[in-house]
């Protein structure tokens, strides 16, 4: 690889120098191969570490690169496609909505998630966690977090814990009527438990979506999905749902 120096420019000098880390992956590289260290690369285009670092997480966050642990930053392979919250009202775990059942905990929630789901600030809630691939690929990790108000005829005889525990709390929360639902999409880093989840390094850039679940009149579930923003794009139907669609074209979520 020859050198190449970037000249003064108006515009960021990281984005410019992910303009032209972009064309040299559209050129040099294929997916998955790892691209060369950072001491190298800097050196390559005449910058400084610390732009090149803004650089590189910038395309990460665009899905061009992966950073995986013990092996480096590598290229991307295409986004996938996986359908999310196709039924604009309907239980989580009422349908084939792809996500697997893990657990199902009593613990006291985050206060954000007790002050929306209207329960004290030390009462503890269901807590459920799943899980959700794509073609053998982890993209999504879900907190389902359910007051025991809404599942007041759950058996923790019948279904002790593990996942079964986890289908019982679902199955229980169907019983209610479901009058609504709404979702907010928004860009956040990954914490060590989603990361571990997900195959993400902590920090690296994620789509949180969280989900209300309206039942006589009041929130009775909240979901928090956390996906991988390097693999999933999100794109709002004229439904109302959320859907991550494939496409070959590469863009920002």
């Amino acid at each position: 690889m020859g050198t190449t120096q970037l000249e003064s420019v108006p515009e960021p000098k990281y984005w410019h120098l992910r303009t032209v880390l972009t064309e040299a992956l559209d050129s040099e590289f294929t997916v998955g191969e790892i691209l060369p260290n950072e001491r190298d690369l800097a050196a390559r285009f005449g910058v400084a570490r610390a732009t090149l670092r803004q650089a590189l997480e910038q395309l990460e966050l665009e899905g061009r690169l992966q950073r995986r642990r013990g092996v480096g930053t590598t290229v991307a392979p295409p986004r996938v496609g996986v359908a999310v919250g196709t039924e604009q009202h309907a239980w989580p775990g009422a349908v084939d909505d792809g996500w697997q059942p893990v657990d199902s905990t009593l613990e006291v929630p985050p206060a954000t998630v007790a002050e929306a789901l209207e329960t004290g600030s030390e009462q503890a809630v269901h807590t459920v966690r799943r899980s959700r691939t794509t073609h053998g690929q982890p993209v999504a990790a879900e907190l389902l977090y359910i007051p025991e108000s809404s599942v007041p005829d759950l058996s923790a005889i019948d279904a002790p814990s593990g996942a079964a525990r986890a289908r019982a709390v679902l199955r229980d929360l169907q019983r209610l009527e479901l009058e609504g639902q709404d979702s907010a999409v928004e860009l956040g880093s990954a914490r060590a438990d989603d990361a571990r989840q997900l195959d993400r390094l902590p920090g690296a850039p994620v789509l949180v979506v969280t989900t209300r679940f309206i039942a006589d009149g009041r929130t009775v579930a909240l979901s928090v999905a956390t996906y991988r923003a390097d693999t999933c794009r999100l794109t709002f139907g004229d439904s109302g749902g959320v859907e991550i669609q494939q496409g070959p074209e590469r863009r920002a979520s």
